[in-house]
């Protein structure tokens, strides 16, 4: 008997929590927000982490080559950039590579792609390498080793994308998920 009275209170705190929570959403606007994806894979909790918004400077970072070498985003300044970050691990990533790889063979001396992998979420640098070089891409690509880059970048979920322009400002808004070939040649030509 009283295994049942505490079982039915448990039941009913839960039940009460749960309602506070939802009218606490309701009152904060606490939907989920679909990002950018039409097919609504990519969510944002409702008030979870917001990227940097557009007219911002892009912040910079140092990141480096796979031989060592370290690039900074202020190293493109007067160009335009799509600052990508992914894993290996991330199947839209895998997904967005090759388009990635087709759009850069085209309009790479239009638009510098600043591939960065976030590394600490990798088993290791060896995997990253094996699949950029069994992949056979081109376009280049850094390692966030320590997640600086990603940590300023505020980014929620991979892949996300930033679309810089030439004077060093955030003109669109972040792309959470894979881009294909068709959308990435469009945010080409929003570029200034």
């Amino acid at each position: 008997m009283i295994k049942r009275i505490v079982g039915g209170l448990i039941i009913l705190g839960l039940f009460a929590f749960a309602i506070v929570n939802v009218l606490q959403d309701d009152q904060e606007g606490g939907e989920a927000v679909t990002l950018n994806n039409e097919d609504g894979t990519a969510m944002q909790p409702p008030n979870g982490p917001e990227g940097l918004k557009v007219g911002e400077y892009a912040p910079d970072f140092t990141v480096t080559t796979f031989e060592g070498e370290e690039k900074k985003l202020s190293d493109l300044k007067g160009k335009k950039v799509f600052l990508n970050f992914w894993a290996t691990w991330c199947p839209p990533c895998r997904v967005e590579m090759p388009e990635m790889e087709k759009f850069y063979e085209e309009f790479g001396d239009e638009v510098e792609i600043m591939a960065v992998n976030v590394t600490s979420t990798e088993k290791s640098v060896k995997d990253v390498t094996s699949y950029v070089h069994n992949e056979g891409f081109t376009f280049p690509i850094y390692l966030d080793r320590e997640r600086n880059a990603a940590n300023r970048y505020r980014i929620p979920a991979y892949p996300t994308t930033y679309f810089i322009g030439s004077d060093g400002k955030i003109q669109s808004k972040s792309y959470i998920g894979a881009m294909d070939y068709d959308f990435m040649k469009k945010m080409k030509d929003k570029l200034k």
